[in-house]
């Protein structure tokens, strides 16, 4: 299968390729496990929230899991976690939401595709009415995905917070716009929660606190619902990374 060009004017090729992709589960679990030797973040969990986790995954139930965004090394923490704790089985059946410009450079683009990546064109790259139809395209292949039996990890912040990092900024509706659609679509999503801290130092990514909250079953029917419902919980999730950092 040829890779397209990821840019915003081959829009259509591009989520035809990725509603279709598939890494091989094999390499990206190795992939995995080789950010968490690198990285060694340390997980930790909600009361019952490990045994939670462990029994969804267990049961082929749809994740959606929600992570603050801190730092471009977030991906690299987030598989080195996920490798590292009850979300390991989930490896390689899981799409990430990732930035389009991690899809430029071939190397890179490889890297990412293993990870699973879906490309978002964003509107502070390209202008809001320019990524609209990107946009809603990206929303239904995420949701499609979902219906297919993928899992899928977004940092609903859509941003690095460069302010306050115990703090969340703005969830924008998009979350809450994907899980709408995946739930048209027959799916019934949970919500897992994984807050990221990196301390107080600038620039430290390794032994990052993640905390892994108690996921939510109960989903509102409106973007807009959901996307409060996130808010709420994923400061939950930071507070927890903060604390046990």
């Amino acid at each position: 299968m040829d890779k397209p060009e990821v840019a915003l004017d081959n829009c259509d090729e591009v989520y035809d390729f990725y509603l279709r992709h598939q890494q091989n589960r094999l390499a990206a679990k190795a992939a995995y496990g080789l950010l968490a030797l690198k990285f060694r973040p340390r997980v930790t969990y909600a009361d019952g929230a490990k045994e939670q986790v462990r029994a969804l995954v267990r049961s082929d139930a749809r994740l959606v899991l929600a992570v603050n965004h801190l730092s471009h090394s977030d991906p690299y923490t987030v598989a080195a976690a996920a490798s590292a704790s009850a979300l390991r089985p989930a490896i390689g059946r899981t799409r990430v939401l990732a930035k389009d410009e991690l899809f430029l450079e071939p190397k890179r683009r490889e890297r990412v595709d293993l990870m699973g990546g879906i490309p978002v064109f964003r509107g502070k790259n390209h202008g809001m009415r320019a990524v609209n139809a990107a946009g809603q395209r990206m929303m239904d292949v995420c949701a499609e995905r979902m219906r297919r039996g993928d899992d899928l990890a977004i940092f609903p912040e859509g941003t690095c917070n460069e302010e306050d990092p115990t703090r969340l900024q703005k969830i924008g509706s998009g979350i809450g716009h994907i899980m709408s659609r995946a739930v048209r679509l027959g799916v019934r999503p949970v919500l897992v929660y994984m807050g990221i801290s990196y301390g107080p130092l600038p620039g430290k990514v390794a032994r990052a606190s993640v905390y892994l909250d108690n996921p939510v079953t109960e989903i509102p029917e409106k973007p807009a619902d959901i996307a409060r419902l996130v808010a709420a919980g994923l400061q939950r999730a930071v507070d927890g990374a903060v604390a046990r950092y």
